[in-house]
């Protein structure tokens, strides 16, 4: 049997291509074909682009005020962020996946691992039908890359999408050698996933310019003058796993929410509500990973260029106990509020939750205890929420309705097509 031609483990990267861009084209197919751009929150700068907006010039990061003046004239088409299409269709997409492979590992929002065992040639028709059921399914484009490792898929994926030959799927190991190596030979050291500018000189400085002088390296040599996550990365290019393959997506060493205002925040009132907003947002954010926090900091920030500046209040509360509870953490964020100054124009707040774990880890003494805890306030929100939107209801301050003038300009955005029954789309027969 040919070298490589063995079934064995191997790992996938699926990604959407263009993921903010592509989701809008979905349920407006006018813009296919399109310069497209999605701009940050507050309708900032460029976040997403097509690629017909690249060729056009336009760069992430660009301010949109500046490229207001000419979109009409070069026929670019701006969009506001619209995070709840985004993650409805991040939700759908995992879930196709879910229907090709047994193990799926959701990375990021537009992009997962998957865990397969094949040959390469069974490899390479696999993600050739996972790419048409993606796109039959969803209307989202995407670019599958294999390899032996997390590392490999990363490079297979990039190559799948970099060289338009291999039609958007590549499987390391389907090949050839040659190509392979004159590829790795052509690619900076930087382009490996996991290495950063800084790390790319200090490897540089050692002779490893290209990700070939890279893998190559002697392993120890590099545990010893780096770090072993450094070899570890290296033996990935080799093929041998070392980064752990994790079915579920969770919450790591914190969570934070935190947003920009589109109108400063100028009164205590006013904070309350944002803060009470944040609180329950973040609680449904450790709900759904299934964490619970002991620790809550809070804190609101000026801009840089107001004459306010400098003025940036903060708290930490230790909680009594570990909680997700929306009551308990609408309630501790207020300890802010006495620290605020009325009539400053605070252009940012935002809530950190830290020393994270999951439910049940430590016994909750009776003194500790909310009554409401155990009337499962959570679940009745939620189950309220997933029925009738996400404004339908809420605690305090945060159940109005109506938007303030602080919350997030998104002046551009797109229907909610797949969250608000009054944006859904219509469809008429003829």
């Amino acid at each position: 049997m040919p070298a490589g031609s063995e079934a064995r483990e191997y790992i996938a990267l699926i990604d959407v291509n263009s993921f903010y861009v592509s989701a809008e084209r979905v349920f407006d197919p006018t813009l296919r074909g399109r310069p497209v751009i999605v701009l940050s929150n507050n309708d900032g700068c460029v976040i997403a682009l097509s690629k017909e907006a690249k060729a056009l010039g336009v760069t992430m990061g660009q301010p949109w005020f500046k490229l207001s003046e000419t979109a009409d004239q070069l026929g670019l088409v701006a969009k506001s962020s619209n995070y709840e299409l985004y993650g409805q269709m991040s939700d759908r997409f995992v879930g196709v996946l879910g229907e090709c492979a047994s193990q799926v590992q959701k990375y990021s929002i537009d992009e997962a691992f998957v865990k397969l065992t094949g040959t390469p040639t069974e490899l390479l028709t696999w993600a050739k039908m996972v790419k048409e059921r993606v796109w039959k399914h969803l209307g989202l484009p995407v670019c599958v890359g294999v390899g032996a490792s997390k590392t490999l898929a990363k490079l297979s994926n990039r190559a799948a999408k970099k060289l338009d030959h291999l039609g958007g799927v590549c499987v390391w190991e389907a090949v050839p050698e040659a190509h392979r190596e004159q590829l790795l030979s052509n690619l900076p050291v930087d382009e490996v996933w996991g290495i950063g500018g800084r790390m790319a000189k200090r490897l540089i400085g050692r002779g490893m310019y290209s990700v070939k002088d890279f893998r190559d390296a002697d392993p120890v040599m590099l545990r010893d003058r780096f770090s072993v996550v450094i070899m570890r990365l290296c033996l990935e290019l080799r093929g041998t796993p070392c980064l752990p393959f994790e079915e579920e997506t969770e919450v790591k060493g914190q969570l934070i929410v935190s947003r920009s205002f589109s109108e400063p925040v100028t009164t205590k009132a006013e904070m309350a509500q944002v803060l009470s907003v944040y609180a329950q947002r973040a609680s449904e954010r450790l709900r759904r990973n299934h964490r619970e926090a002991r620790t809550l900091t809070v804190w609101a920030k000026t801009s840089a260029y107001s004459s306010d500046a400098g003025n940036e209040p903060t708290v930490t509360v230790r909680l009594a106990s570990a909680t997700a509870d929306p009551v308990t953490l609408t309630r501790e964020v207020k300890a802010l509020l006495p620290k605020l100054t009325e009539g400053t124009r605070y252009a940012k707040a935002g809530i950190g939750l830290t020393d994270l774990e999951e439910p049940g880890q430590a016994a909750t003494f009776d003194l500790f205890a909310d009554a409401h805890e155990d009337r499962n306030i959570a679940p009745l929100i939620e189950s309220i929420k997933s029925k009738w939107s996400q404004p339908s209801i809420g605690l305090g301050a945060a159940g109005l309705k109506v938007g303030q003038a602080w919350e997030m300009k998104r002046e551009m955005r797109s229907p909610r097509y797949t969250t608000q029954w009054d944006e859904l789309p219509i469809v008429h027969a003829k």
